[in-house]
């Protein structure tokens, strides 16, 4: 008995001992601490996950694998949309087109901050605003149209036309900015209200500038830019030897985590997988076949009880048929349609077929080239950076040196707004020794330089004459050249070589989905056109796209009961 008492009393003093010594391990192991050192992160939590916030407008769509191009007619013959496996990273995407409330929403700020009365700042609203004579017809009275489309409210939430590509780009570089300032005033970083209150020209907030700089951003008015977010005004206390230490880190960075990225077009892969949708149809890790449309099934029409035979897009249905008779429009318009008002897809987005096609950020080629690339294809890249000033600082643009672009059509649209941060190329201090890249541009990459012609030898010297260039280029395209004379006139010279044989240049980019002036045919995800980036019509508009940061899908597999 005073054997087991004594087991007993050992007993209790191990687990006490255990117990003590586990917990004594965990204080010693700051929630602070970091996993590589041990030490402690600058206050913050050794996890550090934070997971990215859909910006406004958004719906995630998670990336996959798809068959790219895969369409089951071809009565155009084009051959330029050959079947090839793609994998397309995670990204989310507007869940309508662009507006006409939102696109005026862009107008109104660039009046405002860049009046057009000012000699500067004279082109900036003009080059943003959408062509409205697009509705115009040599045969047709459209005059409706041109002059309420845009800014009528009854045509508020119609998807913006009249846009062309550059337009686009440049419509989601101004939302970028725009979401991270109310972000970052949300977050203390900015004076509230400041960007209503206290934007100018020569006082405005860009992204970009302000991680790379942020003492820049605004002109470098502390009163706006605040340093540590909320409660960051509280002065820095002493420490304990008496001296006052300035904390660091003052603003917000990547590594906030409050920061989203851009905005911009989606990529073509991105446009066709997210309107393809098939994860509708998905077993486990198989798609059970390829869809014609955005929707399931083959047919146009609905086969639901409650809505059987209306249309699921709006397209034209035949000649002279825009939307049915008169009191049963079974797609509801003749030209386009307000956002919203078929079902969504799979992935919860509208629109992806009919009403307006919509730009992606591709220059178009007749093929895709997944033997170089079939993970985020995208032809197009052309890498910049920062432009660093004689002081060694980045170059903040200002009304004196931005840049302007006179394009082939005579239109003049800003290429870089006041309070952002100049761009160059990339050289070669950067394209040293690669093998991914070799140069800033690359959209000919296999396709359209010199290498790529049939009449490349690599066994010839490079001094072809410029007589030569011009007969041996890949793609022999129109050339029209606007310049300016001594007096600011305009001087258009367009190229009327009787021997072009294509429109296919750097400068055409691709579009997708049918729109409210087409067949069916092309409501097809596959389907694919071009247009030159210059150029605007009255059934192209475009929706924007933001790549995810983080992991690939918000919750895990999913059962198949």
């Amino acid at each position: 008995m005073k054997v087991n008492k004594i087991m007993t009393l050992r007993l209790m003093i191990s687990m006490i001992l255990i117990v003590g010594l586990a917990s004594c391990s965990k204080k010693s192991s700051s929630k602070n601490a970091s996993r590589a050192t041990g030490w402690n992160v600058d206050g913050k939590k050794a996890s550090g996950a934070k997971k990215q916030i859909a910006g406004p407008g958004l719906v995630f769509v998670e990336g996959g694998t798809f068959t790219m191009g895969k369409v089951e007619d071809d009565v155009m013959h084009d051959w330029n949309n050959t079947p090839t496996q793609q994998h397309v990273q995670s990204f989310y995407m507007d869940e309508t087109e662009v507006t006409n409330f939102m696109y005026l929403e862009y107008l109104d700020y660039l009046k405002k901050v860049f009046p057009p009365t000012e000699e500067n700042y004279k082109n900036i609203y003009e080059g943003a605003s959408p062509d409205t004579l697009v509705w115009r017809n040599r045969l047709g009275y459209n005059e409706t149209m041109t002059n309420n489309y845009l800014r009528h409210p009854s045509y508020a939430n119609y998807p913006v036309v009249g846009v062309n590509w550059i337009q686009a780009v440049e419509f989601s570089k101004w939302r970028t900015d725009r979401v991270n300032e109310a972000l970052l005033e949300k977050n203390g970083y900015l004076k509230k209200n400041a960007k209503t209150e206290d934007v100018t020209a020569e006082s405005s907030f860009s992204t970009e500038t302000y991680l790379n700089s942020p003492t820049l951003t605004y002109g470098g008015n502390e009163e706006i830019v605040l340093k540590g977010g909320k409660g960051g005004k509280k002065a820095p206390k002493a420490g304990k030897d008496g001296k006052v230490t300035e904390p660091k880190n003052v603003y917000a960075q990547r590594s906030s985590g409050i920061i989203l990225p851009e905005y911009r077009l989606p990529t073509e892969a991105e446009w066709e997988y997210a309107a393809a949708a098939d994860v509708g149809q998905r077993e486990y890790n198989i798609y059970k076949g390829q869809k014609k449309y955005p929707w399931s099934g083959s047919y146009t029409r609905s086969g639901k009880r409650q809505s059987k035979g209306d249309q699921l897009a709006n397209f034209k249905q035949g000649n002279g048929d825009y939307g049915g008779i008169a009191g049963w429009s079974d797609d509801g318009a003749d030209i386009t349609n307000e956002v919203k008002k078929y079902p969504a897809n799979d992935f919860g987005l509208y629109d992806m077929a009919g009403n307006v096609a919509e730009w992606v950020q591709d220059v178009y080629r007749p093929i895709i080239d997944n033997e170089s690339n079939d993970f985020n294809y995208f032809r197009g890249n052309q890498y910049t950076k920062n432009k660093i000033g004689a002081d060694g600082k980045v170059e903040i643009v200002t009304k004196e040196n931005m840049k302007y672009d006179t394009l082939s059509n005579g239109r003049i649209i800003a290429r870089n707004f006041p309070g952002q941060i100049a761009q160059v190329p990339v050289d070669e201090q950067e394209t040293y020794l690669r093998q991914n890249f070799d140069k800033s541009d690359n959209i000919n990459y296999r396709d359209g330089d010199k290498q790529s012609t049939r009449y490349y030898n690599f066994g010839s010297s490079e001094s072809d004459g410029e007589k030569d260039k011009e007969e041996k280029i890949m793609y022999n395209s129109p050339k029209h050249n606007v310049t300016t004379d001594s007096l600011g006139k305009m001087v258009r010279k367009y190229d009327k070589s009787n021997k072009r044989t294509t429109l296919i240049n750097d400068e055409v980019r691709v579009y997708k989905g049918g729109s409210w002036r087409d067949r069916a045919y092309w409501l097809d995800p596959a389907q694919r056109r071009y247009f030159p980036q210059d150029m605007a019509t009255d059934y192209i508009g475009f929706r924007c796209a933001m790549s995810r940061v983080g992991p690939k899908a918000d919750k895990g597999k999913s059962a198949r009961n």
